[in-house]
């Protein structure tokens, strides 16, 4: 098949039943090709057949994006068997739900920091090992998906701040540093509860500990659309969706 037949190919890292999903569709509908990743392939036969469902070819991976060996083999390995990857979404949570909550700005130490950033460092491998392809094509994009307190401060989030700041930059910078490559990268600013994802589910399930969220969510096919219009219409870097004012 002709190369300008071939179905583009998106990468959707950190894929969960929320936003991750939510995206996978999105960007299925509009003709890719789907490989949806995360750090457990407990629920991928559930994802792949609801993207099948809506006439969506998908495939699904396990890499955890700290693993570097392993996360470099699942992008060649989809490289490698359609010949290209045009998008990769990135969001995988920095945020596991098995361990304590975030220590304070005012209580967080180097250490805190770097792993916190361990979460950031990924995406730039991912850049490395995608983009030449991208530019030697002389098309494709990166979508990276952060946190509210990348441009609001708050406390409470400590080192996830830190992080989530500097995903930012990279992102809005490797914007800057693609012009005229034909390859876009955008970021999502995202504050607030995303519907249907894990710790949407993790803090609504337990209204005695977290309270009632109330109306204060954000549907994740909202913001998929969000990441969808960034990468067709390319005229912005950055699309902020957020219910905490």
């Amino acid at each position: 098949m002709p190369a300008s037949q071939q179905p583009k190919i998106a990468v959707v890292l950190g894929v969960g039943p929320g936003l991750g999903m939510s995206v996978a569709h999105r960007f299925g509908r509009e003709g890719y090709t789907v490989a949806v990743v995360s750090r457990s392939d407990t629920r991928h036969a559930d994802y792949v057949a609801s993207l099948a469902a809506a006439g969506v070819e998908a495939v699904s991976y396990v890499a955890d994006v700290r693993d570097t060996k392993q996360l470099g083999s699942v992008l060649d390995t989809v490289a490698e068997r359609y010949g290209r990857i045009d998008l990769v979404y990135y969001g995988p949570g920095a945020l596991d739900l098995d361990e304590s909550r975030p220590k304070s700005i005012t209580e967080t130490d180097s250490a805190g920091v770097q792993e916190a950033m361990s979460w950031m460092y990924p995406a730039v491998d991912v850049v490395g090992r995608v983009l030449p392809g991208m530019v030697e094509r002389g098309g494709g994009a990166f979508v990276f998906a952060g946190g509210l307190s990348a441009v609001v401060p708050m406390p409470t989030l400590g080192a996830l701040a830190v992080s989530s700041a500097a995903l930012r930059n990279y992102a809005l910078t490797l914007n800057a540093g693609l012009a005229d490559t034909g390859v876009y990268a955008g970021n999502l600013v995202i504050g607030g509860l995303i519907e249907r994802g894990d710790i949407h589910q993790l803090i609504t399930s337990n209204p005695e500990q977290f309270g009632n969220v109330g109306d204060r969510t954000l549907d994740p096919d909202e913001i998929a659309d969000g990441a969808w219009e960034l990468v067709a219409r390319r005229d912005r870097a950055e699309e902020t969706f957020s219910v905490l004012g």
